[in-house]
């Protein structure tokens, strides 16, 4: 399985470009994919300078209606109208920050032919698999409290249930891919753990712990408290985005376990 990191926070290919979203590339024996899209354009450019084309990609897994994950479709759209594009039931909700500001999808991504709206667990073939209802509330991720839902005309915190998983299969190994972990990596982890009784293999996510100001101990506790968990596991983690400074406290107890991720890595399981 070749992943490549196409679009990331964090620069390092030259000649591409980094923002604030995440897009994943994998070439599975059965599958030219991507796992959301990043926040623009920015993926076409960042696959032409890698030379990777997108016009073979056959299918687009959404992990939740944010337009950090979801802003490249429109432009991918454009080059490639064939690929099958999973988004999760209530993806298309309205969903603004603490300050305001509009964070959720385009809505026009709804009207594309190739769209498929997934509600519960699906199993697309052999090789991926799609899980949200996630329903721990251990370890939440604190960056949450800034994210809100409007629901008829008022503005509430988000539960996430627009929120899926990636599962991909292949040659024994399990990858799991969460765009954000909004759902909390712990419990995202326990609910994978219900469905197939191991841990994955490795994971691909954001653990949304970002913070403008400085963490407060209580957070830190948090922070330190997920890591111990993770350490546990046998899986090797690959993260970033809107992991934010957290990854130095997270690096001080998974050492090698965590490696983080920079647009245009690339990772072979």
């Amino acid at each position: 399985m070749k992943i490549i990191i196409l679009t990331e926070n964090t620069e390092g290919v030259p000649g591409t470009k980094a923002e604030h979203g995440l897009s994943v590339y994998v070439e599975t024996k059965q599958h030219i994919l991507l796992s959301d899209t990043g926040a623009s354009d920015a993926l076409i450019i960042n696959a032409s300078v890698m030379g990777i084309d997108l016009k073979k990609v056959d299918t687009v897994i959404l992990s939740h209606g944010h337009y950090d994950h979801c802003g490249g479709v429109l432009p991918f759209s454009d080059i490639n109208n064939k690929a099958d594009i999973y988004i999760r039931e209530g993806a298309d909700g309205s969903f603004y920050d603490s300050a305001g500001k509009y964070i959720g999808i385009d809505k026009r991504i709804m009207s594309l032919p190739n769209l498929h709206i997934v509600s519960g667990d699906e199993q697309i073939d052999e090789e991926l698999f799609l899980f949200g209802d996630v329903k721990g509330t251990k370890l939440f991720p604190f960056g949450n409290v800034r994210i809100l839902k409007e629901e008829n005309g008022v503005r509430i915190p988000d539960t996430f249930e627009h929120e899926q998983n990636l599962v991909i299969y292949e040659k024994g190994k399990r990858v799991l891919i969460s765009g954000c972990a909004h759902c909390g990596i712990v419990n995202i982890l326990d609910r994978f753990y219900d469905i197939f009784g191991t841990d994955p293999d490795a994971v691909i996510t954001g653990f949304h712990l970002m913070k403008k100001t400085a963490y407060q101990e209580d957070e830190i506790v948090l922070i330190k408290q997920t890591a111990l968990d993770l350490k546990k596991r046998k899986t090797l983690y690959y993260s970033g985005h809107c992991t934010g400074d957290a990854v130095t406290c997270l690096k001080e107890i998974l050492g090698d376990q965590l490696q983080l991720m920079y647009t245009g890595l690339q990772i072979q399981i």
